[in-house]
């Protein structure tokens, strides 16, 4: 979500377009349905492409599986010029290989077995045997690139595989692949996270035998969880669904990921995401690793569920109460329902935590009970019911001043007055203001509570 979510913010601040390519040359590794889940997810988060599959555009296809002939007709470009060849080597000699020069403690590349080969012997083999397709990396020369974050990156070809480009299925690779589409479809800056820039050379390589422009490139610092090992997705959530699912709110999401491996002009901390669009420079990104903190973002969801519109907040509350079946037809109760739960929560399903007792009826431990029979608690909440029941409409002002009355009646004071009226009406001796509890409940289904207790 992060690189894509910068490519965005980037395209957006120079009205640029952001361009969504489905990378399926792997033919192990494709999901069903995987465009539409895309597309569902980024949707959530107000994130909307400008060209794709699901868009007409001048650029397609934008499955790269639909593209063979295009990288066919470039491999051929390479394969005449020098700069790729045939390899026939079987999985079971390149094995071979990494396990002698992993014994040696050499560097493991490919050693050109089949670098040499006659025309002859290359049309021959093509015949019958199964072959990829690699880059000839020059000798004895050096590649050099800018990227914004890290500047100026040199490595040896001496340390460069011949990295394969199609496979023996007929299929690109990445590093191929995307050389070739970045280009044709105009991509100036390539903007992706750490872990590929080992990889960039060969791409710097590939552009350099196309005789293509180079685009900038900018590569995002890794993501690290607290203790500063590198966030994995075998460790957990790490999609945007995830996060969905566990009650944070897309506003959430956009605005904290922003803030992984880039910062703002000054400390502002929450931003929308037509302001991220103004505010986002590539040049504030960072090169040190960026900490993924769970409590950050819980603090952050907080921050929006407390000052994002009550309708807004409704509208995503909603379908998650729903589905723990919880009744919200009740618009305008479940509305003093969302604005007291949202003060005292920092996800939506602390939201529910804080709402179940106003829809549910109330359970009691032996302890609660005792509290709710001692003799304190009957005066209070006896007196308090008798007048409550005199009266239909109530204030918030004639309630506080019933609980003040009832306090000085009762002679009870301080907890011993307020935590039987929050346990008989709440199930929790400490919660919201008596008052806000008797207008969420209403004034009878109030009564009936207090009365099961005296």
């Amino acid at each position: 979500m992060r690189t894509a979510l910068f490519n965005y913010l980037y395209a957006k601040k120079v009205g640029g377009k952001i361009i969504l390519r489905i990378e399926d040359t792997d033919q192990n590794r494709k999901v069903e349905k995987a465009v539409e889940n895309i597309l569902e997810a980024f949707n959530k988060l107000n994130i909307h492409f400008d060209e794709g599959p699901h868009l007409e555009s001048k650029y397609g296809p934008y499955f790269q599986s639909q593209r063979l002939s295009i990288y066919k007709n470039h491999i051929q470009i390479l394969l005449d010029n020098g700069t790729a060849y045939p390899c026939f080597c079987t999985g079971e000699r390149l094995d071979d290989l990494r396990l002698k020069l992993a014994t040696n403690k050499e560097h493991i590349k490919y050693d050109r077995h089949c670098l040499n080969l006659s025309q002859e012997e290359i049309r021959a083999k093509m015949e019958g045997e199964p072959y990829v397709i690699r880059m000839k990396v020059p000798d004895g020369e050096e590649v050099v690139f800018y990227d914004v974050v890290r500047e100026r990156v040199a490595i040896q070809c001496d340390e460069i595989d011949d990295q394969v480009l199609i496979k023996s299925d007929g299929f690109p690779t990445y590093h191929f692949a995307n050389v070739v589409d970045d280009h044709l479809m105009g991509i100036t800056h390539v903007m992706r996270g750490e872990e590929w820039l080992p990889s960039t050379p060969k791409h710097v390589l590939l552009y350099q035998f196309f005789n293509w422009k180079l685009p900038k490139f900018i590569h995002l610092p890794l993501l690290l969880n607290p203790d500063k090992s590198k966030l994995s997705k075998r460790q957990g959530d790490v999609s945007v669904e995830d996060y969905l699912n566990k009650g944070y709110l897309p506003e959430t999401l956009i605005n904290f990921v922003a803030l992984l491996g880039w910062h703002p002009k000054d400390d502002t901390e929450l931003f929308t995401l037509a302001e991220l669009e103004k505010e986002f420079s590539y040049k504030r990104i960072h090169k040190a690793g960026a900490v993924f903190d769970i409590e950050k973002l819980k603090w952050m969801n907080g921050q929006y569920l407390k000052n994002l519109p009550i309708e807004t907040i409704m509208k995503y509350a909603e379908p998650v109460f729903q589905s723990e079946e919880i009744d919200t037809g009740d618009a305008e109760k479940f509305k003093a329902v969302i604005e007291n739960a949202r003060k005292r929560a920092d996800t939506i399903h602390e939201m529910i935590e804080h709402s179940i007792p106003f829809y549910t009826e109330l359970q009691y431990s032996e302890e609660d009970n005792n509290l709710l029979q001692n003799e304190s608690s009957q005066k209070v909440l006896t007196y308090f019911s008798e007048k409550l029941t005199g009266q239909i409409n109530w204030t918030e002002a004639e309630i506080k001043s019933l609980v003040n009355e009832t306090g000085e009646m009762t002679g009870v004071k301080g907890k011993d007055l307020y935590a039987p009226l929050r346990l008989a009406l709440f199930g929790e001796p400490h919660g919201p203001d008596i008052s806000l509890l008797i207008e969420i409940l209403g004034v009878n289904e109030a009564k009936n509570r207090l009365k099961v207790h005296i």
